[in-house]
């Protein structure tokens, strides 16, 4: 990939932050923080593009580190974080890495762990929070009680897991909001524990 000047690597320093924290900013948002033109910034962007770091997707806020950066950025300390996992009702988890983060050594992660993004209230009474990231550590069997990730059908959510004889109980953790166990029949849908949780960062 081709060297950044000094003004774009503030300027892809600071776009990819707020793409790390899941906040794309926009150009507008972009020009006001560095106290520049949105033209100039405008101009940077499109550098940033043609030298591969960055790339667009549709919207008012499209910008998304490239899969060439992504790629070049990959290595053996990086901890993929894998889209998105709900701590609320389940939603898609997407299947495409958004990006490595350089914590492996430092949190004495093993090499098969990843990242989810969490999204959703239901877990906060253990401390995970909307937007945080859990690590993830590839597992089928886990024993019950434990916080995991579990697939149902092509939908992703993080609970505590009970393995019951014919069903799974899928238990949140947020007393407030009220939420209740939710069992599911192995025979309703396609069940699939993807790992156990085993640790969590805050979302800045």
């Amino acid at each position: 990939m081709q060297p950044l000047t000094e003004k774009q690597q503030k300027v892809f320093k600071f776009t990819k932050n707020r793409l790390l924290n899941n906040n794309p900013p926009s150009q507008r948002e972009i020009a006001e923080h560095f106290g520049l033109a949105q033209n100039s910034i405008y101009q940077i962007i499109c550098y940033l593009r043609g030298k591969g770091y960055l790339s667009d997707v549709a919207g008012h806020r499209g910008l998304r580190l490239s899969k060439e950066y992504i790629r070049n950025t990959r290595h053996a300390d990086g901890v993929p974080i894998a889209g998105q996992v709900a701590a609320g009702e389940p939603i898609l988890a997407e299947e495409n890495i958004e990006c490595y983060v350089n914590v492996k050594k430092l949190l004495g992660l093993e090499d098969d762990v990843f990242f989810l993004r969490v999204s959703g209230d239901s877990m906060v009474d253990e401390g995970i929070m909307d937007g945080d990231l859990v690590s993830v550590k590839p597992e089928t069997n886990i024993y019950n009680g434990q916080i995991a990730v579990v697939l149902l059908d092509d939908e992703a959510t993080v609970k505590r897991v009970y393995i019951q004889k014919n069903r799974i109980a899928l238990k949140p953790s947020n007393k407030a909001a009220g939420y209740q166990t939710k069992y599911v029949k192995r025979t309703d849908k396609d069940i699939r524990i993807i790992g156990k949780v085993t640790g969590c960062l805050r979302a800045i």
